[in-house]
């Protein structure tokens, strides 16, 4: 018989990378890794859709009809086989061949929630004031689709797929119902659960709508094109060579019972818009992913509009359009076609009507995450006809008729051409982002996990100069893929090279620091990882990420007295930090000071009611305190703010067995294994109760796991005890 013990707690929470003393914790994905493909010619496309002619549309404008918009993330134009890409994409192609295909449109930024801005607003990135996924929110009372719908009369739902427009950004104003239950993140070492698969969206909007009698709005999102490419069999050994390729085909296979639904719809006609929000690099002019250009392999976008439905039939006949058109003429086409009395405000045009003076038309983008985030020069840029000006101290201009690959920078050669479009993207008036605010640790981390890298807020009095230009800087952000695809792979020599060559080529890249950290925590190598957290905030400054960091690295060290002097003064203001305020509140924890610990989390609750490290941590201190009923209380809370975060019910776990209800334990640590099998606290107690239980055989496999995977510098007593339990089993 196992010797009886108390089960153990979960240690504390901690904010983004959680260090712990009971246990340390599973190793978390810095970012999503990133499939090294060779870049799709843009030539391969670019040679028919000048040739296409502007369409005769004959769309039927009645406010009888429904509205879907389908937006695919990171969708480039040349993607889909009707806009000739490589991936099979039947349903969409037909849908287009039933419609409108738009053969040059544009986005106006060049990542997720921004994009998603514009698309349901209509006002390009500065007017709207939402520059980037992290630190920004959609405006209160902003009028979007869902907004101006919902006020005549339709239903309207949202169905997400990505975390970067979860209900917290604030897109969710005007919808019935927003439906963004994606996985949770279970622990910070199971992020790249923060997505849900296309069919599984599909079938929640397929659900809504089939429960619908009048009309109604509905927003469909689908993620799966976004790096990491992995798509489902039987699309990933289909293309294998081209996995990106086969997240198209898949997405294409899911929407087909959605088109399906709405084409044989006989109520009423059903306008179908179908758009990316940006596209992807895949290697061309160095970029992988997206984010840092807006070159046009992540810039241009497909759009399809399509009136579909009535009685069986297509109303639109299909046609294709060279016109230049852009995201945020998607709202006035809605309203135009369902004859609304509201006015988009924006500056978008229906695309039910010829496109005025389009060689003349001008459309403004930007790509403002490296500036944000690293330092690096702020990109904007403008598009007139064929004719693109991009705004960097190293000035770019393309004719994208004569050069769709943008190989060709005549920029100085052309000056007279440049000036005229520098002009036009000066009358936009792009304003500078507005001040950013603090992202809790859990939303900081699942967008780190979809690669949008957050660092310090990055504040600069001096002119940027060529050496800020991200052209020349492409190699850092190289750099820091592969030094993320070494620290993935176990290779850590590797990435605390590239970390290091980062931080030595450009000092005031937070984010090179932060990950250089990490890795030397990882490898239990604190004094380094302390020390390169100070030399961050002596050379960036304080009020990063680096703060917080710092102090919970000091607190886990056992220099909770030096971690309050850092924590307390972070924490003081109106505004703290999430993260701040969580580390502050373990150190106060670690200190013995409860009631103090407790007050700072309740204060994360008031900020964050969804904070589940700041429920956890609240239970933990209460279940120090043996206050078992309201350490129940807080972990079930956060359990309700995150289901499958695992720590939590290690924590009840412990509650229920305090309280004489090994069932309910057991039943617990379960969960808490299934959700996170690196949680040795829950494996350790869930094997040593189920001996206890005289459950042995039920037992076993815990008692080899935990043998197996515990590490030893942590757990070496206990795993020697545990394979004495294997080796001579109780009878």
């Amino acid at each position: 018989m196992s010797k009886r013990r108390r089960p153990r707690a979960p240690a504390p929470a901690a904010a983004a990378k959680p260090p712990r003393t009971a246990s340390r914790p599973p190793r978390r994905r810095l970012a999503a890794p990133v499939a090294a493909l060779l870049a799709v010619a843009a030539a391969l496309a670019a040679g028919w859709w000048w040739l296409s002619r502007p369409a005769p549309v004959e769309f039927v404008r009645t406010p009888d009809q429904n509205v879907l918009l389908i937006t695919v993330d990171t969708l480039r134009a040349d993607a889909l086989r009707c806009y000739g890409g490589q991936a099979e994409t039947p349903n969409l192609d037909a849908l287009a061949a039933s419609g409108v295909r738009f053969g040059f449109a544009h986005s106006h930024a060049v990542i997720t929630l921004p994009s998603h801005v514009s698309i349901l607003s209509g006002l390009y990135p500065f007017q709207h004031g939402v520059r980037e996924n992290s630190g920004f929110r959609v405006p209160k009372g902003t009028t979007t689709a869902a907004t101006l719908l919902k006020a005549e009369g339709y239903a309207t739902a949202a169905f997400l797929a990505g975390f970067p427009l979860d209900s917290q950004f604030g897109l969710d104003e005007g919808f019935d119902v927003y439906d963004d239950h994606l996985n949770d993140v279970g622990q910070m070492s199971d992020l790249v659960l923060a997505e849900r698969p296309a069919d599984a969206v599909v079938r929640s909007a397929l659900g809504w709508i089939a429960s619908r009698e009048g009309r109604w709005f509905a927003w469909v999102h689908l993620f799966d094109p976004h790096a990491p490419y992995r798509p489902p069999e039987p699309f990933r050994s289909r293309y294998a060579a081209h996995p990106y390729s086969g997240e198209v085909a898949f997405v294409d296979a899911a929407l087909g019972p959605l088109i399906d639904k709405v084409r044989a719809d006989t109520s009423r006609p059903t306008l179908v818009i179908v758009t990316g929000d940006h596209g992807e690099g895949l290697g061309g002019h160095g970029e992988q992913t997206h984010g840092v250009f807006a070159y046009e392999a992540t810039l241009r976008i497909p759009m399809i509009v399509a009136q579909v439905g009535s009685r069986g039939r297509t109303i639109a006949r299909g046609d294709e359009s060279a016109a230049p058109v852009q995201h945020v003429d998607i709202l006035p086409t809605i309203l135009d076609a369902v004859a609304s009395k509201a006015k988009a405000t924006g500056p978008g045009i229906s695309l039910l009507n010829a496109v005025p003076d389009a060689d003349l038309r001008a459309s403004y983008f930007e790509a403002l995450s490296t500036s944000l985030n690293r330092g690096w020069a702020p990109l904007h840029g403008v598009l007139v006809g064929r004719e693109k000006y991009i705004d960097l101290p190293i000035r770019e201009l393309y004719d994208l008729g004569r050069d769709p690959a943008e190989l060709d920078n005549t920029a100085e050669t052309q000056a007279g051409r440049r000036e005229v479009l520098r002009a036009r993207l000066q009358g936009f008036g792009p304003t500078r982002p507005g001040e950013r605010q603090a992202e809790t640790a859990e939303t900081e981390a699942r967008l780190r996990a979809l690669g949008y890298t957050s660092g310090a807020p990055v504040s600069r009095t001096k002119p940027y100069t060529e050496e800020d230009d991200p052209k020349r800087l492409i190699e850092l952000d190289q750099a820091l893929h592969r030094g993320l695809e070494f620290f993935d792979a176990g290779r850590f020599g590797e990435a605390e090279e590239a970390f290091r060559g980062l931080v030595a080529r450009r000092p005031d890249m937070t984010l090179a620091y932060l990950h250089l950290a990490t890795l030397l925590w990882e490898q239990r190598r604190t004094g380094e990882a302390i020390a390169t957290l100070r030399t961050a905030r002596a050379v960036v400054g304080v009020g990063t990420e680096a703060d917080w960091r710092l102090g919970m690295y000091l607190v886990e060290t056992g220099a909770a007295d030096e971690a309050l002097t850092l924590l307390e003064p972070a924490a003081a203001g109106q505004n703290p930090s999430v993260d701040a305020l969580n580390a502050l509140g373990i150190a106060y924890a670690r200190k013995g000071r409860g009631r103090d610990a407790l007050a700072t989390f309740q204060r994360i609750t008031t900020i964050d009611a969804r904070n589940a490290m700041a429920w956890q941590n609240a239970g933990g201190v209460q279940l120090e305190a043996r206050n078992y009923a309201a350490a129940r209380d807080a972990f079930r809370r956060s359990i309700e703010a995150n289901p499958r975060w695992a720590a939590s019910y290690t924590g009840l776990g412990v509650v229920e067995m305090q309280e004489g209800n090994r069932g309910q334990a057991i039943d617990a640590w379960m969960k808490a294994v299934e959700l996170n099998p690196r949680d040795f606290d829950a494996l350790f107690n869930l094997a040593t109760e189920l001996v206890n239980a005289r459950r042995f055989d039920d037992a076993r496999p815990y008692l080899q796991r935990f043998v197996d995977t515990a590490p030893p510098a942590i757990y070496g007593r206990d795993i020697a005890r545990l394979r004495g339990l294997l080796q001579d089993p109780p009878r």
